[in-house]
């Protein structure tokens, strides 16, 4: 298998590879135009070099196939690509802008957004589930940003056409609209100040080497606007959607959360597990080191493969089993260390207004059309997911 082909992902063939890998080659060595990579499919390992940030660095990349040029025109600068110090000193302006105090308010908008997408859903009868939860994420955190209500769908549909477009030329320019438009934005916040996530990291300042605190510039909180509704909107779409996928081909589990709310908060984790959204993360050795007794040198390019080590049997027992009540439950979808996914908490408050809103107002959901998969290696999920909802 190809781990650097998207075709290879179309599907869901490629989970019986990597459960090959974790038993027979856990730190394998991939070929690739490169000079090849090393692939990590075993929880502790995965997350043994998660943990070690000095000895692998996010500087040159975070995934595969990324053009290094650009990389390196926003290191330091965009949260995922940096290291020590300039990643705390970003993430500290960044995560107050999605705290509690910061937006008090999220759980009423969330099922707000979340209320009005079912609304239109039971009234349609037959929806594309995924293009619901498309809606979703999107919507919440273009409200958070101060986005103006009639661009959120035109927002998240360029984001989409930026990940999933149909070349190369047309992703490229969807990210260079999605770039424009938070300039333009940033600016307008600097003039005209609003209690939005924009204008709050717009007035906050950032440490820097010499103990002084400067304003971010603004290609910094243009990259990072980019980076936060591109991963809310991936994360939370594939698991909002997997999750219904999910529960229809285990009734079981369906019928076990209708019957015990009190299962929502285990059922989100387990929901983040079996879905994993990020397949992949990439990392590049600082230092010469050992993963798994392997030898790893100084400059590798290390992948670290969530997909895979969330279903790592030594970890989650039964991991091939999708299972509400499952705790403890661990898992890396948001991956771990000081990587950690900066929105992690808002994307569970989405599943779970989700899950309960879905569980209070639908009383069954029928599949009328095959699923169809995202062909990505680094975001992965349902595509299209043609369902029949019926009203409780």
């Amino acid at each position: 298998m190809d781990l650097t082909d998207d075709l290879s992902f179309a599907g869901t063939e490629f989970w019986p590879h990597f459960a090959w890998l974790r038993e027979h080659d856990p730190v394998s060595r991939h070929p690739d135009s490169r000079g090849g990579f090393w692939v990590v499919t075993r929880y502790a390992d995965v997350l043994s070099v998660y943990r070690d940030a000095a000895g692998f660095s996010s500087r040159h990349g975070m995934r595969l196939g990324t053009n290094p040029t650009a990389v390196d025109a926003v290191t330091g600068q965009m949260l995922i690509v940096s290291d020590q110090p300039d990643h705390a000193q970003l993430k500290t302006v960044l995560a107050k802008g999605f705290s509690p105090a910061a937006i008090p308010h999220a759980e009423d908008l969330v099922r707000t957004v979340v209320r009005g997408l079912l609304d239109d859903a039971l009234a349609a009868g037959e929806v594309d589930l995924v293009e619901t939860a498309r809606r979703l994420p999107t919507r919440v955190v273009c409200a958070l940003m101060g986005v103006p209500r009639e661009e959120w769908d035109w927002l998240g549909g360029t984001m989409n056409d930026a990940f999933e477009g149909a070349d190369e030329q047309s992703r490229l320019a969807a990210h260079a609209e999605i770039f424009l438009y938070f300039s333009e934005l940033v600016l307008d916040r600097r003039d005209n100040p609003g209690d939005d996530f924009v204008s709050r990291i717009a007035a906050d300042r950032r440490s820097t080497a010499d103990g002084t605190k400067r304003p971010l510039t603004d290609t910094e909180i243009v990259v990072n606007c980019n980076g936060v509704l591109a991963g809310g909107n991936e994360t939370t779409r594939y698991s909002a959607a997997g999750a219904v996928l999910a529960l229809i081909e285990h009734p079981d589990q369906w019928a076990a959360l209708r019957t015990d709310r009190a299962l929502l908060p285990s059922a989100v984790e387990e929901v983040l597990r079996w879905t994993t959204p990020g397949v992949h993360v990439l990392r590049t050795a600082t230092a010469p080191t050992t993963i798994g007794g392997v030898d790893i040198a100084a400059g590798d390019r290390v992948t670290l493969w969530n997909v895979s080590a969330n279903r790592d049997d030594a970890e989650f027992g039964d991991a091939g089993r999708f299972r509400v009540d499952r705790t403890p439950n661990r898992h890396l979808a948001f991956g771990g260390g000081r990587h950690q996914c900066l929105g992690a908490r808002l994307a569970r408050l989405e599943l779970t207004v989700f899950l309960e809103e879905l569980l209070n107002r639908v009383a069954t959901v029928d599949i009328v059309g095959e699923p169809r998969y995202t062909a990505s290696n680094f975001t992965w999920g349902v595509r299209e997911l043609p369902v029949r909802l019926h009203s409780a």
